[in-house]
């Protein structure tokens, strides 16, 4: 295939897309990712990104910029002569990078856009309880996830799955996407269609106060909010003080007069706390500075008094 290729992207999720094309037999000519970072046990460890692994071991030429707008960088990258740039979870692109190739550069987001434009569309689908997400490429331009759409691809989600779990799928939808969108492109037949501005919705950055149980809420909605977050970066509440992050809940809607975040325990292997309409058991759960672990095994190590009525906050 003639195809020149350039990929960009970082993380886990964005390996099955650039094997994806490499196996398809693409000539993908470089590769662009992030800077290694220091992590590992005393972050003295060099890390690289697990697309730069990737590259390494299939002999692809790696460019690692700290400032995508350095000239340097844009003429090294101007010197693989990429007749086309695939982006798969990376960071904003100046318009001298994405404007480059004769054929553009695609970006591949996990949602089906116009709905979720941001930075956790995976999260923010499953907190707010969707039964469907799915993938979208479309052609970048300068103002974020706005861009004319090339392919979307649905992906059901499942009344007890985690962000985490969709994730994951979504990888394995994402490169079978990007793999058919650069066919269509290569083949002349691509449509890109404008998005519907008046549809989107936002899929905002999460940070760790955005991540605290609101005990309040219905049952449905806590629910909800804990598997939107895990396994990261994890709902949580306090627990005498101390933070306790919940990656696992089962629901039991049953009306109770208790005031909500009130834990009810039998000391063994049952946590659960009250909803404004029924109780989320505590299945799988961290205390701070302590291991992950299941309720019974958290239990059999945290002794409390399953008559004492504590407030979660």
């Amino acid at each position: 295939m003639s195809l020149r290729i350039v990929f960009m992207g970082t993380p886990e999720f964005a390996v099955p897309s650039l094997r994806a094309l490499v196996e398809a037999g693409y000539s993908v000519v470089g590769v662009i990712t992030a800077t290694d970072k220091y992590g590992g046990r005393g972050g003295k460890q060099l890390l690289q990104s697990a697309v730069k692994r990737y590259a390494v071991r299939e002999d692809i030429p790696v460019l690692q910029p700290r400032n995508l707008k350095d000239p340097a960088f844009q003429a090294e990258l101007r010197a693989l002569e990429a007749d086309l740039q695939v982006v798969v979870a990376f960071r904003m692109l100046p318009e001298a990078v994405w404007a480059m190739p004769p054929l553009g550069t695609f970006n591949l987001h996990g949602s089906l856009l116009p709905k979720y434009r941001g930075a956790a569309p995976i999260n923010w689908a499953v907190i707010n309880g969707d039964t469907e997400t799915g993938v979208t490429t479309f052609l970048l331009r300068q103002e974020i996830d706005t861009g004319a759409i090339l392919l979307q691809r649905s992906l059901p989600i499942g009344p007890e799955e985690t962000a985490g779990e969709v994730h994951d799928r979504m990888m394995a939808l994402g490169a079978e996407t990007v793999l058919d969108t650069v066919r269509l492109i290569e083949s002349g037949d691509a449509r890109p269609q404008p998005q519907n501005d008046s549809a989107a919705t936002a899929a905002p950055k999460i940070f760790h106060e955005t991540c605290r149980i609101d005990w309040v809420q219905r049952l449905d909605a806590v629910h909800d909010f804990v598997r939107g977050l895990s396994p990261y970066p994890t709902a949580w509440t306090t627990l005498e003080d101390q933070q306790l992050k919940i990656f696992r809940g089962r629901r039991e809607p049953i009306a109770h007069s208790l005031e909500p975040g009130t834990l009810v325990t039998d000391g063994k292997s049952v946590m659960k706390v009250a909803c404004a309409d029924g109780f989320l058991h505590l299945l799988d759960l961290q205390l701070q500075g302590r291991k992950r672990l299941a309720t019974a095994d958290f239990l059999n190590g945290y002794r409390m008094d399953p008559e004492a009525g504590l407030i979660l906050g």
